[in-house]
């Protein structure tokens, strides 16, 4: 349908059912030609929005908008104030987050000015997005790697959001980088020894449960908090969010794909690979049930690659080179599982300069690039 240009748009809050399902179903129209695009589980993502039943709004409010034009839905946002990442951090940061947008500059405006008003009516002095609905979940606006499909859990977005962004008035404030790793690819000649050499000086190995439990994402988690605890944008999960989590996650691992790093007898890292399960996500289109199954079962070997969701060192672990036995495990999964061609590594800051400058040396630059960015609330003058 042809939408004139002319039309006022509207933004509006979401205020039912019937809204909600437009927000949801928003992008199978902005990505109907689109065939890098993985569908959401539409059920999946209801859950995450609903303020009842997910965990996160626990400690967080949010108002979802929507953009109208000749009554057509145009775009989407969500503006969120999480009162956990203001407290550990010490801010007034307003969230904004799925964001979907048709190639249209007004559209975008007024959808972050609506953000930026909700904002200042809270007391908030600055956005931060896009994070869904945190740096916990996905988040970043992809800025450079269009031409390949987007790897399990990592945002894609059309090559005009970041011009339409920047034109609203938000500017970087950081970037984060993935990596892909494929069997072709080596780590650099000195790592190998140096690796054994820790091995057998700390007491290192390397566990992986045969069968996860909640008591492993628990130690997973806690693992997690120490190695992120000083991060950029980090905010501790709660005890509800990993039970959520566990329940997401626990149907998904596979064991040799899932480990953690003990030294002696005290667990000092873990790291998490994923089945990079999007090339199902596109045959189910957003939709479980019994032909989900079916395509499961039909098209599960176009499961060729792996996602690596997590990899950290305790603090107190750090200086030992810990990260290089991670990365030379990942390799070796990489390498003696025949169904997996790829790890998409991500993603990490762009100011990481361990596990970035590991890679460079390798030969690799980084796969893709998304940008987290950042704007001063002013006063409200919708």
């Amino acid at each position: 349908m042809l939408l004139s240009s002319s039309s006022p748009v509207v933004i509006r809050p979401v205020q039912c059912r019937a809204d909600m399902k437009q927000f949801i179903e928003l992008p199978w129209s902005i990505y109907r030609d689109d065939p890098c695009w993985a569908p959401p589980l539409k059920s999946s993502l209801a859950k995450l929005l609903n303020i009842k039943k997910h965990p996160f709004w626990q400690f967080a409010q949010r108002e979802l908008f929507l953009a109208k034009r000749d009554k057509i839905t145009v775009g989407r946002i969500a503006a969120i104030v999480d009162t956990n990442l203001n407290t550990y951090h010490d801010e007034k940061i307003c969230v904004w987050g799925f964001f979907e947008c048709i190639n249209d500059q007004e559209v975008a405006t007024q959808l972050f000015d609506a953000v930026e008003a909700w904002a200042c009516k809270k007391g908030m002095t600055r956005l931060r997005g896009p994070l869904n609905p945190s740096t916990n979940y996905e988040i970043g606006i992809l800025i450079k790697g269009f031409k390949r499909d987007p790897a399990l859990m990592m945002t894609y977005n059309p090559s005009y959001y970041p011009e339409i962004i920047y034109r609203a008035g938000l500017r970087k404030e950081k970037d984060i980088l993935s990596y892909r790793l494929t069997r072709e690819f080596t780590l650099p000649e000195w790592v190998d020894p140096i690796a054994e050499n820790i091995l057998k000086k700390n007491n290192i190995t390397i566990h992986c449960p045969e069968k996860w439990t909640r008591e492993n994402i628990r130690l997973l988690n806690n693992i997690y908090k120490d190695c992120w605890a000083d991060n950029w944008g980090f905010v501790p999960m709660t005890n509800e969010e990993e039970d959520e989590m566990a329940k997401e996650l626990l149907f998904l691992i596979e064991p040799r794909l899932a480990f953690f790093i003990y030294c002696g007898d005290e667990p000092a890292g873990i790291g998490l690979m994923l089945p990079d399960f999007n090339p199902l996500l596109k045959r189910f289109n957003g939709s479980l049930g019994l032909m989900a199954l079916v395509k499961k079962y039909l098209y599960m070997s176009e499961v060729t690659g792996l996602r690596g969701l997590l990899f950290g060192v305790k603090q107190k672990f750090r200086l030992m080179g810990l990260h290089l036995i991670a990365m030379q495990y990942a390799m070796s999964v990489l390498k003696t599982m025949e169904q997996y061609n790829y790890v998409e590594m991500g993603w990490t800051l762009e100011d990481n300069d361990a596990i970035n400058n590991l890679f460079q040396e390798s030969g690799l630059a980084p796969d893709k690039r998304y940008r987290i960015y950042t704007k001063p609330c002013k006063s409200p003058h919708l």
